[in-house]
């Protein structure tokens, strides 16, 4: 089987988790048990994707390093995302308002020690490098001399790379963070401590990263004196959204077959001819 039709199966298996996950966030309100229901999907589906892979042998080092690096910690990270989820609630406190909050902020100072312990290669990962995938996402290809997890050996090596599962960390522990907030947040705004945002993201979430990418190369925030991810994070704040894996998402757009300005070329035409309309009534 060509790599091309294994990744098509694959991208059809990522949608078909999509959907089946938010079926379970709209039909069910107990977040423990669509956490329960997740993890049983995402376990079944991610079973179907080691099938595809794990015999394979790609094409070139291109393509498996994009399935490691792109396509593989999709599934992962959201089976890590659930399990934290789970194990959070499940032992959540019956208690007022101040202590729930107070317990999800405990819960917010753990994530530190993660970023701090893994700050080299999250360093990495944050700035899109590339230099070291030749190594670190292809099988049976990786380097004694950097930091490897201590269960490395643990792993089944024919659907494992040295480092694909912090990507899957990384993504996971972003949308872990955002869950936390949200939950801070909705405390505060039942207090009365919040008021909630008049605006709302109407337009897609691929848009609004490209919108947002884009100011942040042409250094607006801070006179380009701060991190991509913090004007993200001030961004899903403002507008009360999640906008996932944004490194996925820059990478998508980059490489789009129509060109990487889609949305900005149509903010672009729509105000020309908002400015044309508004001479031919003079």
């Amino acid at each position: 089987m060509v790599t091309k039709t294994i990744f098509r199966k694959i991208t059809a298996l990522e949608e078909k988790l999509r959907e089946s996950i938010k079926q379970f966030h709209d039909q069910e309100p107990d977040i423990v048990k669509v956490a329960e229901k997740c993890l049983i999907i995402i376990d079944s589906i991610t079973r179907q994707v080691k099938n595809l892979v794990s015999n394979h042998i790609f094409e070139d080092i291109g393509e498996e390093v994009y399935f490691f690096k792109h396509m593989k910690p999709v599934f992962i990270s959201k089976f890590i995302y659930y399990s934290s989820i789970l194990e959070l609630e499940s032992r959540l406190p019956h208690a007022g308002k101040k202590t729930l909050k107070k317990f999800y902020e405990n819960e917010q100072e753990k994530l530190k020690s993660f970023y701090e312990q893994h700050s080299e290669f999250y360093s990495y990962y944050r700035r899109d490098a590339t230099y070291l995938d030749h190594k670190i996402f292809v099988r049976n290809s990786y380097d004694l001399k950097m930091k490897l997890s201590s269960g490395f050996y643990n792993f089944d090596l024919s659907f494992t790379t040295s480092h694909d599962h912090l990507i899957s960390h990384f993504i996971a522990t972003q949308d872990y963070e955002q869950y936390l907030k949200k939950q801070i947040a909705s405390i505060s705004e039942e207090a009365g401590n919040q008021p909630l945002s008049p605006l709302v993201w109407s337009g897609s979430k691929s848009g609004l990263v490209e919108l947002v990418y884009g100011l942040y190369q042409m250094r607006c925030f801070n006179g380009g004196n701060i991190e991509l991810s913090e004007v993200i994070k001030f961004v899903e704040k403002s507008l009360s959204l999640d906008l996932g894996n944004f490194h996925k998402t820059i990478f998508e757009i980059r490489n789009r077959k129509q060109g990487p300005t889609k949305f900005l070329q149509m903010v672009n035409d729509n105000l020309i001819q908002h400015f044309n309309n508004m001479d031919d009534f003079r």
